[in-house]
């Protein structure tokens, strides 16, 4: 049995005691009432399309009638690595079981009546088209293969493939995590980042697009590139789409930083959207094949739909899927008037450089006005830390420093700096900031408060007028102590 790379599944039946004749009409008028579209008939069977409803694909149907028995194979035809839901073996079982239904309905004259309208293929001399040899395993291997290797009118795509797997082997080389890469490596090879990006490090942007969180995210990207660049790419060609896959990358990552800026963000997925967006958007014109768009319209919602839901879970950036589809959403009506006149070059590349352009634009713009919320935090912190270090200061002095010089570096250094802090945290409260962070900021608080207390009965011993309990402040350093370790591991 050759293998192929196309999901699929086959069956062999007899012919039941019906001459060949008699059994291909009964198996058309089964085809015709499970609504397949009949696009191919010959002398020895036939091709029809399944599927392409609302909830299901679209898989070829085809039946083979020779040396007294039926072959009958359904398989993807939408490009599909998987066949989700075993449609394939569905639609073989459903067709067996309908056709087992009609051969005792149908009459003979039904027979003869269909059989006149097949006359001319049977008198044909042409050779039927399903007599062609199945290809072999390696004509099946080359045809996977060429999904990676560049060729008229499919160049991008491959090249993009080859951009990512090599950052990706590069990355492993020097050692970063084969299935899962730690944050530190990512963003060292330059994730998207909220503080960071929006902090003049923009091209992170881009670079992001090219990095991915292990060989499985890679994989799973570089299967969706793969299937929108077959059907996509042709329809653009190769400038058109290698600009449409760079600026809805460039948005998508805008998107992330916008509704994300304190996650780290790597992945092709938001500019891989933007091109399905793309194609969304010219399934809605005359651009492609009538015959073919309907299903394929389907086909893609619903590929992009249950791709937008499966991002609701945790650690999924959706903000960066919608932000790609949408703008190549955009970008693909903005083609349009390129793609009906192919042969006005120019109009092509005024088209493109206005499209690159605004987006240019429009993403500088965006950019500026993008608030760098925990840029801003870790700044606040930065000061924090600083007022700490010189409210500590006090703590330090040496053993013969006067009592008069200790008294006042804890009033006028010690507690000041203290008070300084609780006004800061009191301050980035109105951030919008995770509860992570705001649960962080009310530890500090409570530890200045306790560091407040503490200073004052310090004070209070040191200068002699009132008895401190030693127990009391040992308590309060303890309770300060635990803070500070719990703020350190959770830091980790």
């Amino acid at each position: 049995m050759a293998f192929s790379f196309t999901p699929s599944f086959h069956k062999e039946t007899d012919l039941d005691g019906l001459d060949q004749k008699r059994y291909l009409v009964i198996a058309l008028e089964t085809a015709r009432h499970l609504q397949w579209k009949i696009i191919y008939t010959g002398k020895n069977g036939f091709i029809a399309m399944a599927g392409g409803g609302f909830l299901t694909p679209i898989q070829e149907f085809r039946l083979i009638i020779k040396e007294g028995a039926a072959s009958i194979t359904s398989k993807n035809a939408d490009g599909k690595l998987n066949d989700w839901a075993e449609l394939n073996q569905e639609n073989v079982d459903t067709f067996i079981e309908t056709f087992n239904q009609f051969k005792t309905s149908v009459t003979d004259d039904q027979v003869e009546e269909i059989l006149a309208e097949l006359a001319p293929i049977f008198e044909s001399a042409e050779d039927d088209l399903l007599n062609a040899p199945l290809p072999s395993t390696k004509q099946n291997l080359l045809k996977f293969l060429g999904f990676f290797i560049p060729q008229k009118g499919y160049i991008i795509t491959p090249l993009i493939i080859y951009i990512n797997a090599a950052i990706f082997i590069l990355m492993m080389i020097c050692g970063v995590s084969f299935f899962e890469p730690s944050i530190k490596d990512l963003l060292s090879w330059g994730a998207d980042y909220g503080p960071l990006t929006l902090n003049h490090e923009w091209w992170r942007l881009i670079s992001s697009t090219f990095l991915h969180n292990g060989i499985f995210h890679l994989a799973m990207n570089m299967y969706a590139l793969i299937y929108i660049g077959i059907l996509l790419e042709p329809v653009l060609g190769n400038l058109k789409f290698a600009v449409a896959y760079i600026l809805s990358g460039l948005v998508a990552s805008l998107a992330s930083v916008s509704f994300h800026g304190y996650a780290v963000g790597v992945g092709a997925s938001g500019a891989i959207f933007g091109m399905y967006g793309v194609f969304l958007s010219l399934l809605t014109t005359n651009v492609i094949d009538k015959s073919v768009r309907k299903q394929l319209l389907v086909s893609i919602a619903l590929f992009v739909g249950f791709n937008l839901l499966y991002g609701t879970k945790s650690g999924i950036d959706n903000a960066a899927h919608i932000g790609g589809l949408l703008s190549g959403f955009a970008i693909g009506y903005l083609y349009y008037p390129s793609i009906t006149q192919p042969d006005k070059k120019g109009t092509e590349l005024i088209v493109i450089m206005l499209i690159a352009v605004v987006t240019l634009g429009g993403s500088i713009v965006a950019y500026r006005m993008i608030p760098n919320v925990v840029g801003i935090y870790e700044t606040k912190m930065k000061d924090f830390a600083i007022k700490e270090s010189m409210a500590l200061e006090v703590m330090s002095m040496p053993k013969d420093t006067s009592k008069e010089l200790l008294l006042s570096e804890l009033k006028d250094r010690g507690l000041y700096y203290w008070q300084e802090n609780i006004s800061l945290l009191n301050a980035v409260d109105s951030l919008p900031l995770p509860d992570v962070y705001k649960e962080r900021d009310a530890t500090l608080k409570r530890y200045c408060e306790l560091r407040i207390k503490s200073y004052n009965l310090y004070y209070k011993q040191i200068e002699g007028k009132q008895a401190v309990s030693q127990s009391t402040i040992d308590s309060l350093n303890k309770e300060i102590t635990d803070i500070i370790d719990g703020l350190n591991q959770s830091s980790k």
